[in-house]
């Protein structure tokens, strides 16, 4: 496997390289944690420090690029999960709109669509926001010829759209049907020439590039909720970091993610598949909001 492009190489030099090496051979929101970390020696660090329910984090220095070891590794010692309580989901999507918003993701596409779902044709329907689920064995970075698509030491699995050649086979080989592909020259925003690209945000976009939910890592770098979390008036969304065993919504609700899983019977879509999936479900059980028939009678 070839070294990775340094950050001022575009793509298609990066493939011309990969060639001839083949001829002659063949990575607003609520806090919930306390973190300090360090991606490198030489490199610029990331550092965060906050209190539960407090906005009051910074996430300090530029983030190494992801052709950089550095940029790849994560934030060392955590592991990000998310779960949600669909008995809490209303189907208001607020969470979409807030991802969209943040990430400025174009009006034909959602990272966190939220689908409606029934059991049985007779049965109310309930609602089920779908990220991607970062799956510790997923099937999406094997298949990558470049490797552009990368999973990191704290869960994340991630795009690096300055390697992404466009085959696509990505799309293909993942099960949940999560990634997006940019077919057009994409509008980016205002503060993407000043920001810089990143893996951990995804802007600014390019043409024939792959796209998808990242678990927004710069925010849980700096101890923030994910922007669908956040974004969600019903605390249906938790996310934390599996070796802290807590997880945390909206609300400032803090729970034993071991013990939520336990007590409400948690489980991961398509679990079957051997993915091992980083998003887990509570079954809509006992809801908490009527379904809509019921909500117009009542009214």
């Amino acid at each position: 496997m070839s070294e990775p492009t340094p950050s001022h190489a575009n793509r298609r030099d990066f493939l011309k390289r990969i060639s001839v090496a083949g001829a002659g051979v063949v990575a607003g929101a609520t806090g919930f944690w306390r973190l300090s970390a360090t991606a490198g020696s030489n490199e610029a660090s990331r550092t965060a420090t906050c209190s539960c329910g407090s906005a009051s984090n910074a996430l300090n220095g530029p983030l190494p690029h992801a052709a950089d070891a550095t940029g790849r590794a994560g934030v060392p010692g955590r592991k990000w999960v998310m779960v949600v309580d669909l008995a809490k989901c209303e189907g208001c999507g607020k969470c979409s709109v807030a991802c969209s918003k943040a990430h400025h993701i174009p009006s034909d596409r959602q990272w966190i669509p939220v689908l409606a779902l029934r059991d049985a044709p007779t049965e109310a329907p309930y609602y089920f926001p779908r990220p991607c689920f970062h799956c510790d064995n997923p099937p999406c970075t094997k298949v990558c010829p470049v490797g552009a698509t990368y999973k990191t030491q704290d869960g994340t699995v991630l795009i690096d759209n300055d390697r992404c050649i466009g085959c696509r086979l990505c799309m293909a080989a993942c099960p949940y049907g999560v990634r997006c592909f940019n077919w057009g020259h994409p509008q980016n925003p205002p503060e993407a020439d000043v920001r810089g690209y990143s893996p951990e945000w995804g802007y600014p976009r390019k043409v024939g590039t792959v796209e998808k939910c990242d678990f927004c890592p710069d925010m849980a770098a700096a101890g923030l909720l994910p922007h669908c979390s956040s974004g969600c008036p019903f605390g249906t969304i938790y996310f934390g970091d599996e070796n802290e065993d807590a997880v945390t919504n909206s609300r400032g609700e803090t729970l034993r993610f071991s013990k939520l899983l336990r007590d409400r019977a948690g489980y991961r879509h398509l679990e079957y598949l051997g993915t091992a999936p980083r998003c887990y479900y509570l079954p809509p059980i006992n809801r908490q909001f009527p379904a809509p028939d019921q909500a117009k009678k009542k009214a």
